[in-house]
């Protein structure tokens, strides 16, 4: 028996072949950073403060910013941190929740792509009764699907893979902790924790995938039953920005597997894309050709100016008639506006 000291904290070697570039990397990365929270807040708030954009596609729109803002949270200060020139080390409990999170979120933003795909699969294929399938109740019930799933499916990964000692060394090879990173600094065996991540998060993504391609197949079919040109061109434009961001989300992930042995510096590029440009676009992709979108942001500004004018009007109200009613009575003085 030979004594082992248990690891208390983890010590992330940052992104593979980056030597160098901590300086350039640091701006880059804050500058995506804080466009990816910029527009999911709007997005949010365009959704919130419009009444006319309380419908089911932009609720599950909605709840994408919010899963956006999130996933982007969970990987990218810390990476900032150390780019910065601050502590590489993260402690084993911020470990465990970075791998909870990160496939929490993960996993339930790929329930929601297939969530978003049937929405926009009833609203083409019976659009007359859209309000009626799509009402309150199923989408409340699909939103928490989508949350009870991911968090089943985290538990089970996160259980796996920190049940196990971790005896040896603590540098994790990567920029922040996952579960392939994390599972060869394990001393006990982790076949079983291998097994159940690779099928676990290949099964689900399949699945989700599967879904998505059917729903599709059934909207190209209803659209191309379709006779006049513009009622096409409106039906593709409502499955447009999804159908982006689809592609942009699995096209990430499908790159990875079509790779037999990807380099270590290739697959954080990838991580990368998928954890900070993606979240970044989703609100471009939303909004660019979106008019509701971009009416309901105008009005929110405007509202915000509106007040914040009436307001300024006031107080100068205020002050002219403190001014001159205490010209007048100069033993009195009124309450501060």
């Amino acid at each position: 028996m030979r004594n082992h000291t248990m690891v208390t904290e983890f010590i992330l070697l940052g992104i593979p072949g980056t030597e160098g570039l901590e300086t350039v990397l640091f701006f880059l990365f804050s500058s995506f950073y804080l466009c990816t929270l910029l527009g999911n807040v709007l997005i949010l708030t365009a959704i919130i403060s419009s009444s006319g954009l309380h419908t089911p596609m932009y609720f599950f729109l909605g709840n994408l910013s919010m899963f956006d803002l999130g996933f982007s949270s969970t990987t990218v200060p810390k990476m900032l941190l150390y780019l910065s020139g601050q502590s590489q080390s993260i402690s084993f409990q911020g470990c465990m929740a970075q791998v909870f999170f990160y496939h929490f979120l993960g996993c339930t933003e790929c329930f929601l792509y297939t969530v978003m795909a049937y929405d926009r699969f009833v609203a083409i294929c019976y659009p007359l009764r859209y309000m009626v399938i799509m009402n309150h109740r199923v989408c409340a019930i699909l939103a928490t699907g989508t949350w009870m799933g991911g968090c089943v499916h985290t538990i089970i990964l996160t259980s796996l893979t920190f049940q196990l000692s971790y005896c040896a060394s603590n540098e994790v090879d990567y920029y922040f902790c996952d579960i392939p990173a994390v599972l060869p600094l394990a001393c006990g065996d982790t076949s079983l924790a291998q097994k159940v991540g690779f099928t676990n998060v290949g099964l689900l993504s399949l699945i989700c995938f599967a879904l998505i391609l059917v729903s599709y197949t059934r909207i190209g079919i209803s659209i191309s039953k379709i006779h006049s040109a513009e009622g096409r061109q409106r039906a593709f434009s409502t499955c447009s920005a999804h159908i982006t961001a689809i592609l942009c989300a699995y096209g990430l992930v499908i790159t990875i597997f079509l790779q037999p042995n990807p380099s270590a510096l290739l697959s954080a590029t990838i991580q990368i894309l998928n954890n900070l440009v993606t979240p970044m676009l989703n609100p471009l992709i939303y909004s660019l050709r979106n008019k509701d979108v971009k009416s309901a942001l105008r009005s929110a500004f405007h509202k915000r100016g509106f007040a914040m004018e009436k307001k300024r009007n006031l107080q100068l109200w205020w002050a002219k008639f403190e001014f001159l009613f205490l010209r007048t009575n100069s033993h009195l003085q009124l309450p501060r506006y």
